[in-house]
This record gives C-alpha cells, structure tokens and sequence, in this order.
C-alpha cells in the first residue's frame, strides 16, 4: 500500500493532540504527535497484513507557489485564534484552530524517515508530488492501492484509492457534540470515470476548472458546470475556449497544469527496485528503543509490545515469501 506520507502525516499531528490542542512534545519541547501516530497505527496496518510504503514528496511545482502561500497564511491566523482560544479558557474551540494550525517542519519529516528506518518499514523520496509516485506504484502494479485522503490521487491517475486507512474509529466533529464512525474506503478510479462518461483526462480539466493546488479554477464553475463543459471538449485548448467564450477568462496556466497531472515528474523506477526497497528495510529494535523511549519519552513497555507486533508481522511476511517460491 503506498501511503501518501506528507497527507498522513499532517492526520497524525492535528489529531493526536491534548484537550486544549497542543500537539503531544518530549521533554525538550519537539513535537511528537507524528511519531506516535506512524508508530501504533502503521503496526496496527502490520498486523492486518499490510505492506505501508510511505512516499514523501519532493520539490513542488512552481505552480504550487501560491497554494502554499495562502496555506501559510491560514496557518498562521489559525495559531493566533487558537492562542485567543486558549487564553479564554475555550479549549473545544483551542483544539479546532489548533488542527488548522497544523504544519509539517523539515524536523518532522527527518524524524518520521528515522523512525520508519528503524520499524524497517520502507520509504520513497518523491522528486515531486507524493500522490503522483504512489499513483504510479499503483499502475505498475507494485503497489495495491494509494492510501490518501486527497482527491487529487485520481488527477494523478491513481487507480485505486483507499482513504480512511490510518484514522479508522470514532471522530467528534468539530463544534459539535456528535461522534461519527470513520471507516476504510475503497475507491476505484474507472468508476469515476464510468459514473460521469469521461475519460482521466477531462476529470483533470474538470479538477482544473473547479480549482487544484497549481491553479485557481474558473470563478462560477461548479462541477456540474465542469462536467458539462469537458464532456463538449476534446481538447484543453476547446476547454479554454469555452470558458473564454462565456466566462471572459480562461484557465492559468492551462497546458502546464494539465502536464503536471498527465506528465508527472516521478521516479520511475521498476519492480526490481521496488522489491529490493522492501527486501532491505529491517527491523532495528535497539535503535527504535532508544529514539522512542531514550530521546522521546515513550513508555517502553508500549514501545516493546508494537516492536513484538512488528517482529512477528515481518516474520510471517518472510515466511510468505518463502512459500510463494514454492
């Protein structure tokens, strides 16, 4: 299963969070909410006979520029709402814009690396775009299906997704006081092509005239409207003389935004290497004792029991293995 690991973790840190939003921290003040979260429930994936392939991203696309200005952005007014909630003592409240204010640090991302080193759980250094490696996992076959909880995976061509993998349980939602069963959900591609008559191609111009993360879509375009429109054209360049027409402005950056998505920049590696990747990854028991426990304050006894969960998961993956040569 090829994990989307900026998207699960970003789950992982605005989740695992005190009453008053403030994310869990070791003595020294580093965050650990992410540690905690790829350490219990990717084991707990283990033990349901799951292979997690986490795939990180890499260098955004320049058109990406803007998005994450204005995510900055969000963050930083969430911090101060969150601060202002704390400060009247509105703890619900704290923790919803402590969950907005959430952010993944160049810290974060080298201690999860660390930490999946040594569970031996392996990982993927994306050139770009996270979803559109694991989205080509999946249509190689090397990987079963792309775990994320973001659409853009079926921009990217991913043809199964499964959202839902690592927040399974009861959620509150926010502001309210209702609970709500979070399950796994399996999504396949062809039949969202199938249900709306079109082809992977025009759900990317759909997704660019409602709005993605490198454009900001067509103000007045719904996806009813993007839908009818993609299913006139055969080309961007009619998409962009549709809108022209009535809308008096067209897509930015159309043809490179639609490369992005068609035309990735991935690593493509093949199955040679991506069984190598997972023959390599091992348990390191002492090494995931000590960063835990030593350097984070983990319990050592709950550490013990996910390294014995883990040791087994991987013994009896082993032994499958073997059998399948058999």
């Amino acid at each position: 299963m090829a994990i989307d690991a900026y998207n699960t973790i970003y789950q992982f840190l605005s989740i695992i969070r005190q009453p008053d939003g403030t994310p869990l921290t070791d003595s020294k003040g580093r965050v650990t909410s992410h540690l905690s979260g790829i350490l219990y429930r990717t084991t707990n994936l283990l033990a349901y006979g799951a292979i997690p392939v986490f795939v990180f991203d890499g260098i955004p696309p320049t058109l990406k520029s803007k998005t994450i200005a204005a995510r900055i952005s969000r963050r930083e007014k969430a911090m101060e709402e969150w601060k202002e909630a704390q400060a009247k003592g509105m703890m619900e409240e704290a923790r919803t814009h402590a969950m907005a204010s959430t952010r993944i640090t160049k810290e974060i991302v080298n201690s999860a690396k660390e930490l999946l080193g040594y569970m031996g759980m392996p990982f993927i250094q994306a050139p770009s775009e996270g979803e559109a490696q694991a989205a080509y996992l999946v249509e190689k076959g090397m990987a079963y299906a792309s775990a994320s909880q973001d659409y853009d995976s079926f921009l990217f061509g991913a043809e199964l997704v499964i959202r839902n993998v690592t927040i399974t349980g009861k959620r509150k939602l926010p502001g309210k006081n209702i609970f709500i069963n979070v399950k796994p959900e399996k999504i396949f591609l062809k039949d969202i092509l199938s249900n709306f008559g079109i082809n992977r191609r025009q759900l990317v111009w759909a997704g660019m005239l409602i709005g993605t993360d490198f454009n900001d879509g067509i103000k007045g375009v719904g996806p009813k409207t993007a839908l009818k429109i993609v299913k006139e054209a055969k080309s961007i360049a009619e998409v962009q003389n549709m809108v022209q027409s009535k809308y008096a402005v067209g897509i930015e950056d159309a043809e490179a935004v639609e490369k992005i998505f068609m035309e990735p920049d991935i690593d493509k590696m093949d199955s040679t290497d991506f069984r190598k990747l997972l023959q390599e990854a091992s348990l390191d028991r002492d090494s995931l004792l000590r960063f835990m426990c030593n350097e984070h304050g983990f319990s050592e006894e709950r550490v013990e029991k996910m390294i014995s969960v883990l040791a087994a998961a991987k013994k009896e993956k082993k032994q499958k293995d073997i059998n399948s040569w058999i």
